[in-house]
């Protein structure tokens, strides 16, 4: 059931109603009971999974993972 807002054009209070379908009758204005009410555009929200994190180095040095300890950027 998609999610719609409206404006009411009696206390032009702005407010969320889940609809059934666009042939259904508009609702009444929660705040004033009005059924003046205006559908308005909504932004579309679109969420997406978060990033893999990234894997941490593996071995003795915190720059390459080399385990030997003769990495070439290890401060020495």
């Amino acid at each position: 059931m998609p999610m719609y807002e409206y404006q009411c054009r009696s206390c032009q209070q702005r407010f969320e109603e889940l609809h059934k379908s666009m042939d259904a009758e508009l609702p009444a204005c929660p705040h004033c009971g009005s059924r003046k009410v205006e559908k308005q555009f909504s932004v579309f929200a679109a969420h997406q999974p978060a990033p893999a994190p990234v894997a941490a180095p593996v071995g003795g040095c915190g720059n390459c993972g080399s385990a030997g300890g003769d990495c070439p950027w290890a401060d020495n």
